[in-house]
C-alpha cells in the first residue's frame, strides 16, 4: 500500500515537474542564482558534537502565466566531526494558480490568491554511518497572501521513503503532514529584504529500524543586502547577509537524542543573473 501511495503521488509531482519545465520557455519572469553560505554550529541527530558545513546552492525561481516554479540544489561539505561528509539535497515546487487557470478570483481579506503545489525532495549524503537516501513527494493547497513580494501557506501531505545503511530496501514512512510557509518581502527601499521559510512535519510513524519519530519544527531565514549598486551592477545582483536555522527533531529524531536539534548561524551571499 505504501508503495501505491507513493507512486501515486509521485506522478502528480512528475506531472507538475514536466509542466512547470514546459513552460520555463515563456515565463513571464525569472530568477537563477548562485549562492554560498557557511556555519560552524550545525548539528546531526547522535552527533554530540557542532560541526562546520560549507554549502553551495543553485536556485532557480520562475513564473508563467498559470503558476510559478521554484527549484534548488544544495551541496554541502562538513567536517571531519562529520566524516568530511559530502551531500546533495534537491528540492522542486510546483505552484499552480487557481485563479489564473480558472478566471476566478479567490481574493477575500489578506488571502491575494488559492494555488496547488506539488514538488519532490531528493537527497543522498555518504556520512558512512547514516547515508540518508531520502526521497519525498508533497502535493496540496496554497493561500497565496497579500503583502508586499510574497507569502505563501502551503498545507501538503508527504509520501517519504529512505534507504539508509543497514535497511536492506527502501523504507517507507506513514503519510503525514506538512505544514510550510514561505516568504520573501522587501524592507521598503532600504536595500534589505527579509525571507525564509518555516515548516511543521507531523508524525511519521516507525523510523526504518522501528524506533519512535516526532514532529519536527525547521525555521531558516536570512536577512539580505542588495550590495549591487556599490559594485556597479544592476540591483539584484549581488546579495550579502546573515541566516539563522533552527531545527528541533531533525528528521523526525526526537530532540533527547544528541544532534537532533539545531540552532544554526550562517553567513550567506548570492550572485544573481
Amino acid at each position: 500500500m505504501n508503495a501505491f501511495r507513493v507512486g501515486a503521488a509521485g506522478a502528480v509531482a512528475v506531472l507538475a515537474f514536466a509542466t512547470g519545465m514546459q513552460q520555463a520557455s515563456a515565463a513571464d519572469w525569472s530568477d537563477t542564482s548562485i549562492g554560498y553560505r557557511y556555519g560552524t554550529r550545525f548539528a546531526e541527530p547522535y552527533n554530540t558534537k557542532d560541526l562546520e558545513k560549507h554549502i553551495l546552492n543553485v536556485t532557480h525561481a520562475s513564473g508563467y502565466k498559470y503558476g510559478s516554479n521554484y527549484f534548488n540544489v544544495d551541496f554541502l561539505n562538513s567536517d571531519g566531526d562529520d566524516a568530511n561528509a559530502q551531500e546533495a539535497y534537491v528540492l522542486y515546487r510546483h505552484t499552480l494558480d487557481l485563479g489564473k487557470v480558472t478566471g476566478k478570483e479567490f481574493k477575500y481579506g489578506p488571502v491575494r490568491g488559492l494555488g496547488f503545489t506539488a514538488g519532490f525532495d531528493w537527497n543522498t549524503k555518504n556520512d558512512h554511518s547514516y547515508d540518508s537516501k531520502k526521497h519525498m513527494v508533497v502535493a496540496g493547497p496554497t493561500l497565496m497572501l497579500d503583502v508586499p513580494g510574497f507569502l505563501n501557506v502551503s498545507l501538503l501531505a508527504v509520501w517519504e521513503s529512505n534507504h539508509p545503511l543497514g535497511v536492506s530496501s527502501r523504507y517507507s514512512y506513514d503519510t503525514h503532514a506538512l505544514l510550510n510557509a514561505s516568504w520573501g518581502i522587501p524592507l521598503g527601499k532600504s536595500g534589505w529584504s527579509f525571507e525564509g521559510y518555516t515548516n511543521w512535519i507531523g508524525h511519521k510513524g516507525k523510523n526504518e529500524f522501528g524506533g519512535p519519530t516526532a514532529p519536527e519544527i525547521n525555521f531558516d531565514a536570512q536577512i539580505m543586502y542588495d550590495l549591487s549598486g556599490a559594485a556597479g551592477m544592476k540591483p539584484n545582483t549581488l546579495r550579502v547577509g546573515l541566516e539563522y536555522q533552527y531545527w528541533r527533531n531533525k528528521f523526525g529524531t526526537p530532540h533527547k537524542v544528541p544532534g537532533a536539534t539545531a540552532k544554526t548561524p550562517m553567513v550567506r551571499a548570492e550572485y544573481h543573473f
